[in-house]
């Protein structure tokens, strides 16, 4: 309570100025926004009214209306795609920037939000953790033909973080090892939409976000997490305010909430996020990624862009 009386009060007199809702673009899902925009009103007395999209609906729609923008905020997108629309977004680093992993701060033009992990999920009634591919490499087997469900890089941020980690690992072959994989997948729409299929045995296998994974554990789905030796994807998402937004005062109010302890604490004690501030602990149960063989994918911009990508992409899956 203290807290959320000190950061109402903290920002009382920059929001006196503003007027009407924070407009937040998000691709969250619906679980995680149910549950932390209610904190967000109550702690700074604000209200927000969310869009919600695919990540890279988020992007398209910021960059459309970069003429007359209707977004404060975009919460929660792949930093690569944020990086990409650098032009259309306004500096800013929160009051507590200082407690920011450095190692995850690579652009002026976003903050950092949580730290994505990218994992296998496994329906271990179908296929046990021992029998399951434990490798980038191993998923390009012919036999998992069918089995390994994955959003559409065109939609999807985290999709398209895979397919920039698999570009990365393989280098020259990363082209030809993408295709192969592929060739195994069933599409989704959504990243969330992954561990539902793994769930109800649509496939034994998905890639996904870590807490997608995990919330499907921990309401006891039959369901086992692979983090993948040859790399595992670890990555900044981020939030970011919009450059000449109708409300930047709200937005700059979000993006301190966004940022607190306490809200990084939620993420990761009940979302299963892991915080990018260094003094919030992982989520219960996780590894420490210390312990893991963690790859940083090349950005977008050194892969050929964004639309470059998604066209070699197309033809990889067969489009």
């Amino acid at each position: 309570m203290a807290l959320a009386l000190a950061v109402t009060t903290a920002l009382s007199p920059a929001l006196q100025a503003q007027e009407g809702p924070v407009v937040i673009y998000t691709a969250h899902k619906s679980s995680i926004v149910d549950r932390l925009l209610p904190v967000f009103e109550a702690d700074t007395g604000l209200k927000a009214e969310v869009v919600q999209l695919g990540s890279g609906d988020v992007a398209r729609r910021a960059r459309a209306e970069a003429g007359a923008p209707a977004a404060d905020v975009i919460w929660s997108i792949s930093g690569s795609q944020l990086s990409e629309l650098a032009d259309i977004l306004e500096p800013y680093n929160p009051p507590e920037f200082d407690t920011i992993d450095p190692q995850f701060v690579t652009d002026v033009a976003w903050t950092p939000y949580t730290s994505v992990v990218y994992v296998l999920a496994v329906n271990t009634d179908m296929l046990s953790l021992d029998d399951a591919p434990k490798s980038w490499a191993e998923l390009a087997d012919p036999k998992w033909q069918g089995q390994i469900a994955s959003a559409r890089a065109d939609n999807s941020g985290s999709a398209m973080q895979q397919l920039q980690a698999v570009l990365t690992i393989f280098g020259d072959e990363g082209w030809d090892t993408y295709a192969e994989i592929a060739k195994n997948f069933v599409l989704t729409d959504s990243s969330g939409s992954v561990p539902r299929f793994v769930a109800d045995g649509e496939t034994s296998m998905g890639l996904t976000l870590e807490d997608n994974a995990l919330e499907y554990v921990h309401g006891g789905a039959p369901m086992g997490v692979i983090l993948l030796s040859d790399g595992t994807v670890a990555t900044p998402d981020g939030v970011a305010l919009v450059r000449g937004g109708p409300n930047p005062e709200g937005g700059k109010a979000f993006i301190d909430w966004a940022l607190s302890k306490s809200t990084q604490e939620l993420l990761a004690n009940e979302i299963g996020r892991r915080s990018v501030r260094t003094d919030v602990a992982p989520p219960p149960g996780t590894p420490n990624l210390s312990d893991v063989n963690v790859v940083r994918p090349k950005p977008l911009i050194d892969l050929g862009g964004a639309e470059g990508v998604l066209g070699l992409w197309r033809v990889a899956i067969g489009e």
